[in-house]
């Protein structure tokens, strides 16, 4: 069922012999290193998935709601000792709202805290509130931290996610955080589209991140440039491509798709700018409101994101296609549970 890798601790137990004379005597204690993968309600398909590159059955928490809403939960086998790994994707679904599934990872925390689990690891495909990570206007909160420190109350020692909104939400949670990227993964689907494309960063915001995918891939680069209209919110002055994307295929990069209201726009000037292909790839497919409509009447061709949330059936469209991030989340958590290093693992492609 686990993967414990067993060592031999030598101890000393002392006693009297019936004259009072004090006698040493060595005994060995296995130690026993135990890994317990568990799964919240949201994204279980994922956590399985997991589970089957790790070859461990996943320990149950049978988590439930009670009729007023309340989420109870209660491991069904001992977690003593063990080095346990809640996995839970901050999303909504048919279970509940984003809300829900960020309470119901803290009490599942909560509850292995109290079981006396050795360690508790956070793992978090998509971090919820993650787009809150700073003040831009005043009397706002900073959600990104909150969320940290409700983590940190709750027992988890380490977090783990994968392409976090800013690379700042690392210094929010006062414990090792690895985070992990979806590179590998989208990558290796894109290398698939031939030799000229170009990698296209959506807005000035994502540039540092669509470097990282043209320097991995070996692409030209281009920005797509929005001019704001200065004390007007929503008000775009104009649009430009920072690039020649002529008669190439371009790839758009993103962290997260949510109402595609910006990649599609992304697109559009694309395809003005004299694009052969749009192409869109992105780490979690939010795909909220409109953005199913949207994508499905744009220029885009196909659109790539990953499992880090789960696709509905009604969002499933011929131009989505989804890849698996379930082996580097895999590979990540195999390394946090034999000590060793995750950066190393990805080659520092993790690292932002």
């Amino acid at each position: 069922m686990h993967s414990p890798a067993a060592a031999a601790k030598v101890g000393r137990v002392r006693w009297s012999d019936p004259g009072g004379t004090e006698v040493a005597e060595s005994i060995d204690v296995p130690a026993r290193k135990r890994l317990h993968l568990v799964a919240g309600r949201f994204n279980r398909a994922l956590t399985d998935e997991i589970g089957r590159h790790l070859d461990v059955e996943l320990t149950e928490a049978n988590v439930a709601t009670f009729a007023n809403g309340e989420i109870h939960c209660r491991y069904g086998d001992s977690i003593r000792g063990g080095d346990v790994f809640i996995v839970q994707s901050h999303g909504a679904d048919d279970a509940g709202s984003v809300n829900d599934a960020l309470m119901e990872q803290l009490i599942m925390a909560d509850a292995a805290k109290r079981a006396s689990a050795k360690r508790v690891t956070v793992v978090i495909p998509f971090y919820g509130y993650a787009r809150q990570d700073r003040k831009s206007e005043g009397r706002e909160p900073i959600t990104a931290r909150l969320v940290a420190n409700l983590f940190e109350t709750a027992g988890a020692k380490r977090l783990v996610s994968v392409d976090l909104h800013s690379g700042q939400i690392q210094g929010f949670f006062n414990g090792p955080v690895d985070h992990l990227t979806a590179m590998p993964a989208l990558a290796a689907y894109i290398s698939e589209l031939g030799e000229d494309v170009m990698v296209v960063s959506p807005d000035a915001g994502r540039v540092k991140s669509a470097e990282r995918y043209a320097s991995y891939l070996h692409a030209g680069l281009a920005i797509v440039y929005k001019r704001r209209t200065k004390g007007e919110k929503n008000s775009v002055e104009a649009l430009a491509v920072v690039g020649d994307v002529e008669g190439r295929t371009c790839i758009l990069i993103d962290d997260m798709i949510d109402t595609a209201g910006t990649i599609v726009s992304a697109a559009e000037q694309l395809k003005a700018a004299g694009a052969a292909r749009v192409l869109a790839a992105a780490t979690h497919g939010v795909l909220s409101g409109p953005a199913i409509d949207r994508l499905k009447n744009s220029v885009i061709e196909k659109v790539v994101i990953t499992d880090t949330l789960p696709l509905p059936p009604e969002k499933q469209i011929d131009k989505i296609e989804v890849v698996s991030v379930a082996a580097i989340l895999a590979k990540a958590i195999r390394a946090v549970f034999e000590d060793a290093s995750v950066s190393e693992l990805f080659d520092g492609t993790n690292l932002s």
